[in-house]
């Protein structure tokens, strides 16, 4: 009986040994992007959450959005992660590619992701720029 119970504790610390979350912010202005990489040995969860408030003239009369999607994501690079997420009774697929360096990671979003963000100013896209790491 012991030694199953020690068996247990075992893979229970091992498992927990290999989970690691990441996070990223990214703030200009009034437009706010957070990005969240769980790994848990292979496996790898993404999540992405976007708040923006109209910032400047060009988004002057703009209402403020937020928005989110997540889901189960495949490492497809040595630094690159890509989140696939389906678009509710649809075949198309919201996809955020994600490239990771040592301080941040660039997000660009494919055009069916315009669905979770409902045609307003918000974007899960980080425009080139990088998300810094939070350490």
């Amino acid at each position: 009986m012991k030694s199953v119970l020690f068996a247990a504790l075992g893979l229970m610390i091992s498992g927990a040994v290999l989970a690691d979350t990441q996070h990223y912010l990214r703030r200009d202005g009034n437009h706010v992007q957070h990005l969240k990489i769980t790994r848990i040995g292979d496996d790898v969860d993404a999540s992405m959450d976007v708040n923006f408030e109209a910032t400047g003239n060009a988004e002057e009369g703009k209402k403020p959005c937020e928005a989110e999607v997540s889901g189960d994501a495949k490492a497809t690079g040595e630094n690159e992660i890509t989140l696939r997420k389906q678009i509710e009774g649809e075949a198309k697929h919201c996809v955020l590619k994600i490239a990771l360096s040592s301080e941040g990671a660039k997000v660009e979003q494919s055009p069916e992701c315009g669905y979770y963000l409902g045609g307003s100013i918000c974007h899960f896209d980080s425009d080139g720029k990088e998300l810094n790491r939070i350490k």
